[in-house]
């Protein structure tokens, strides 16, 4: 009987930074290359995060294996314990032969590794493939490691960031969609003021955010103003975006905000969920973030009331135009351990199943499922079964497993039946027009990797005491002293380092 379960993690979080030096065997017995001699099928093991309460069922799978003449063993790892277990398994060598890194810090946190030779090179061997050579060189280049290619990667939009609010309410009160950053002020204002709901009572705010300076409304916002994406260059060298001025102007912002009630009060400590409850439940009118989040808030709005309706805009111009600040185009990232991968046939063999995952037919199946069940052809585009706990049980996980994306693949396009949901997809294809990309995607510092996630809490704490009004523009740039002498500025040094050097490439 084939292995398909979730792994259960039990032991403690080791860091890679303390293992990187291991590289224990695999086992033989799972290694790929069973098909290459003798034309049975390849086995392989992979590693994936799970996104779904429980393990999908096995159709898709099966399906897979038939396609491409191969053996599967998927170890479905829930995404809340995936880092624990992907670093648990690198300390003891017992990676599988393909490992998601679930994001962009997962795949920074294996760099040392990548280096010391652990993981095999893959970049020659892409233009051999029919598809995996169509992988964008951009977003190549941002997942390499000393501009040499490693791992395949999962196409994410460049730029999902917008802003979602209550056309209904902004109908009201007779506004239009904000189109900068004076009139997204005044249309959080008018929610607060004005009774857009018409029920009598003050009981409505403008903004409804969360504790997450990323994937909340802050980051988003600052792009608004200029502010660079993680990282800015002035005069030929790199500075972190929060020594930029304009970070000052957007905690102001949001400052007054929180000052005159167009926020939630407790925003820095707001879950996900408990933010878009205020949406949802008609409390505040405008939701900074993922545009896409249209569609499932709309499902969950109109159950309390069914005259809601939303809208969604990308264009908010600041004092330097418009600008969105941009992921490196990438989601999870795949690499391919040589402790598990024994040779370069096996890897070969390996590559050959990914490349034919590309292909449409197969990129269709992982993503939408089989068609008459969970999908159906409507005007040349998928139209997803109505029965979104199908989709979960049967699909969804197996989306984890994609290469690539609707950019470098021939695969069906969705149809949205929510005029919004459609318009934001239009709306994040726009926001390509003006992204801000982080200079430092690419680039690499041993202080950052060790400690940058523990600096960067001084940075995000003194972000949110300023906004709440606890110090001042004085007491922020203490905080960002203390960052700069506590490693900060040696993070400087080492990312310009490595900038200078891949100038000269």
């Amino acid at each position: 009987m084939k292995k398909r379960h979730v792994q259960t993690v039990l032991a403690s979080a080791l860091t890679v930074s303390l293992v990187a030096g291991c590289a224990g065997g695999g086992d033989p017995q799972t290694g790929a290359g069973a098909g290459g001699e003798s034309g049975g099928p390849t086995k392989i093991t992979i590693m994936a995060n799970l996104h779904t309460p429980e393990v999908p069922d096995p159709t898709i799978e099966k399906m897979l294996e038939e396609k491409t003449n191969t053996d599967l063993t998927i170890q479905w790892v829930p995404d809340g314990s995936y880092d624990e277990k992907l670093n648990a398994s690198f300390a003891t060598g017992t990676l599988p032969q393909v490992v998601f890194m679930k994001n962009q810090t997962s795949l920074l946190m294996f760099r040392d590794a990548i280096r010391n030779d652990q993981f095999w090179e893959i970049g020659p061997l892409l233009n051999e493939y029919p598809n995996l050579k169509n992988l964008d060189p951009n977003v190549l280049n941002n997942v390499s490691v000393d501009g040499k290619i490693y791992s395949l990667y999962q196409e994410r939009p460049l730029s999902r960031q917008g802003v979602i609010y209550r056309k209904d309410w902004a109908d009201a009160l007779g506004l239009s969609a904000p189109t900068n950053l004076e009139e997204l002020y005044n249309m959080a204002k008018a929610f607060k003021e004005q009774d857009p709901d018409k029920n009598g009572k003050a009981d409505t705010i403008g903004f409804a955010d969360r504790s997450d300076l990323v994937y909340g409304a802050f980051k988003t916002l600052a792009s608004y103003h200029g502010v660079p994406n993680n990282w800015g260059i002035k005069d030929g060298k790199l500075y972190p975006e929060f020594m930029d001025p304009a970070y000052i102007e957007t905690m102001k912002y949001v400052r007054k905000l929180h000052q005159e009630g167009l926020i939630n009060q407790d925003f820095p400590v707001t879950s996900k969920t408990d933010q878009q409850n205020l949406f949802i439940t008609g409390k505040a009118g405008l939701y900074v973030g993922a545009m896409g989040d249209v569609v499932s808030l709309h499902q969950k709005m109109v159950e309390v009331n069914p005259n809601i309706e939303l809208d969604v805009q990308n264009r908010i111009e600041g004092p330097k135009g418009l600008g969105v600040w941009a992921i490196p185009g990438y989601g999870s990232a795949v690499l391919f351990p040589k402790s598990a991968v024994k040779s370069e046939a096996e890897l070969r063999a390996i590559l050959s199943f990914f490349d034919k995952l590309m292909s449409p037919e197969l990129a269709n199946l992982i993503y939408y499922g089989i068609e008459g069940k969970h999908y159906t052809i409507k005007d040349g585009k998928a139209e997803i079964t109505k029965d979104s706990k199908l989709h979960e049980r049967e699909v969804k996980a197996y989306q984890a497993l994609q290469i690539g994306g609707p950019s470098t693949i021939g695969m069906l396009e969705s149809l949205f039946t929510l005029p919004a949901k459609e318009k934001a997809e239009k709306l994040i294809l726009d926001n390509n027009q003006f992204l801000i990309h982080d200079p430092t995607a690419p680039l690499d510092s041993k202080t950052y990797t060790e400690r940058g996630t523990r600096l960067q809490e001084i940075i995000k704490d003194a972000t949110y005491k300023f906004m709440l009004g606890s110090i001042d523009e004085a007491g922020f740039q203490q905080e960002v002293e203390k960052w700069r002498k506590d490693g900060g500025d040696q993070i400087i040094e080492e990312f310009n380092a490595s900038y200078q050097a891949a100038q000269k490439k």
